[in-house]
């Protein structure tokens, strides 16, 4: 039974009950059907685009300035300038994760474990290596590397000249994880990576070793599966502080130089959270907003009018406004100083299952249709 449950979590995210959405044994819970509101703002798209479906994997898309690197399952990767197409190209095989890039680099994944490198000016291959799995999270580029994750946890760091591998670092796993599209997030000469069983790790990036590492949330439960405690979202950085949230777990905070704990409190949450300079907003696995105070994570506000609608990792924008999306592909925008509802926009009807990026004071969000939209706030 054991080695069922085993294959079946490392199978597919949907897998575990409470972290689909859209199915419930009980016919009586179903997602919230949205309702009419009174806009206080405006959500208006700038411009939009596609690459593709994303299939059954996550693709999130790079932001350079003005740039925006995007990629789709049969292949497609392309670059746009202002909304304008600057190069399509095809990798020539089918790709499984988003896309990293520091405006030199484009570099991407393959559910066969390969990375393909591409020069960011024109699209043309510069270099291709192997991973230990699949790679489903977006690599990301930065400080003269391509830091890849792959499906097993393993996080290479490569060479981003000629894709020579310079580290890799790899922990032992818990019996049970889940399928998960986390990639890295990097901050000066580190890279943050948070695992299964609820760790954050603070990377070196000239050497791969430990900078420090800390715990998000402690396994609980008597049954494996009561004891998956996962990081499967990206942390984020303010200044000296870093955040992460952890699925049947916890959000916390903790200095970014030590890695001391500032605040925790319970709460599970697969989507991830935002920060800005007053509050920690987080999206929970029932589909609920929080806001946080920043400097004790006590409650400000909770917007649970989205219930089990898929909603994203929240967005902090300008302005006093808070985005997230949902599995129907609409974007809401909240009041940040009371989660109200200030205005909504709709996509294409593709889940948005991808984190939304920051470009600018606006945002952007790449559906599971392969729709590619920027929106801006005002």
């Amino acid at each position: 039974m054991l080695a069922a449950v085993a294959a079946l979590l490392l199978g597919a995210c949907s897998s575990v009950e409470k972290l689909n959405p859209f199915s419930s044994s009980d016919p009586k819970v179903k997602p919230a059907e949205l309702v009419a509101i009174q806009p206080t703002a405006e959500l208006k798209i700038l411009w939009k685009e596609n690459v593709g479906s994303a299939g059954t994997f996550t693709f999130s898309p790079a932001v350079v300035g003005d740039s925006v690197y995007a990629a789709g399952r049969d292949g497609t990767v392309a670059r746009f300038d202002g909304g304008r197409q600057v190069w399509r190209i095809s990798a020539g095989q089918p790709l499984s994760g988003g896309v990293g890039s520091d405006g030199k680099l484009v570099v991407v994944g393959t559910p066969k474990g390969e990375v393909l490198a591409f020069d960011a000016a024109a699209g043309r291959e510069t270099w291709k290596v192997r991973v230990s799995s699949e790679v489903l999270a977006a690599p990301a580029v930065a400080d003269g590397l391509a830091i890849v994750r792959s499906g097993d946890s393993r996080i290479f760091g490569f060479d981003a000249v000629d894709g020579k591998r310079r580290w890799v670092y790899q922990r032992s796993m818990p019996a049970l994880s889940l399928r998960s599209n986390v990639g890295v997030v990097t901050a000066g000469k580190v890279t943050l990576a948070g695992f299964p069983g609820g760790k954050l790790v603070a990377i070196a990036n000239n050497n791969g070793a430990v900078v420090w590492e800390v715990t998000v949330a402690l396994p609980k439960g008597a049954t494996e599966l009561e004891r998956v405690a996962d990081v499967t979202s990206s942390p984020v950085i303010s200044g000296s502080t870093v955040c992460a949230a952890a699925f049947q777990g916890r959000a916390a905070c903790f200095d970014s130089n030590s890695g001391n704990t500032i605040w925790s409190r319970d709460m599970s949450s697969s989507a991830g959270l935002d920060i800005d300079n007053r509050y920690v907003y987080v999206t929970d696995d029932k589909g609920a907003v929080h806001a946080l105070d920043r400097n004790s994570g006590a409650s400000i506000w909770k917007q649970d009018k989205l219930s089990l609608r898929g909603v994203s990792r929240p967005l902090a924008l300008g302005g006093g406004r808070i985005a997230v999306a949902d599995y129907q592909g609409v974007v809401h925008l909240l009041r940040q100083e009371d989660g109200a509802f200030a205005a909504r926009a709709t996509t294409d009807g593709g889940a948005i299952r991808a984190e939304p990026v920051r470009m600018g004071a606006d945002m952007l969000v790449q559906t599971a249709n392969g729709g590619l939209f920027v929106l801006e706030a005002r």
